[in-house]
């Protein structure tokens, strides 16, 4: 295995390994697992981390929800590569990619607190992170991903009991 890698967009060709990163982390109820379809409709959203030898190594997507918030989500890395900084490089690059849409707050969903915290972001202690207009407006998402940040009752049965964060770039 070498020690390197390199971080690119998301191809169609990721999916199967996307899906095989975040297979065990669902099963631990870590992340929460897609149909293949979401990961196709939103693959533009993805980075992937690659080693040098051409295997995909992680991966994380930033998810716009409105004009200023996005959501760094489905952030993995395999096994063998924990520690090493993929999640690091992931979460610096979503961050760059986000300044570059013009958001200006990112959150994310997590059970990794310290590894969030390290990169910015604050536990959200107001969970009214947008304002009533934009909160109605938000309601109309069918993304389940919105659902949660916005703590609707029908994703309770959902919810993997993870800690609400939110970074302003």
């Amino acid at each position: 295995m070498t020690s390197t890698f390199s971080l690119r967009p998301a191809r169609t060709s990721d999916v199967a390994a996307i899906k095989r990163l975040v297979a065990p982390l669902a099963g631990q109820r870590i992340l929460m697992a897609k149909e293949t379809v979401a990961y196709y409709e939103s693959l533009q959203e993805f980075r992937i981390a690659e080693s040098d030898d051409g295997e995909v190594i992680g991966c994380g997507a930033l998810h716009v929800m409105w004009e200023d918030l996005a959501e760094v989500r489905t952030l993995a890395a395999a096994d063998s590569w924990r520690g090493k900084g993929v999640g690091h490089m992931l979460v610096a690059r979503l961050l760059e990619d986000a300044k570059a849409l013009g958001v200006s707050r990112v959150f994310c969903l997590t059970f990794e607190v310290d590894f969030f915290k390290r990169h910015g972001f604050e536990v959200m202690e107001d969970q009214s992170a947008v304002d009533p207009e934009v909160y109605s407006e938000l309601l109309r998402s069918h993304d389940e991903g919105v659902a949660e940040f916005l703590d609707l009752a029908r994703v309770k049965p959902n919810t993997l009991g993870n800690t609400r964060m939110i970074k302003i770039l």
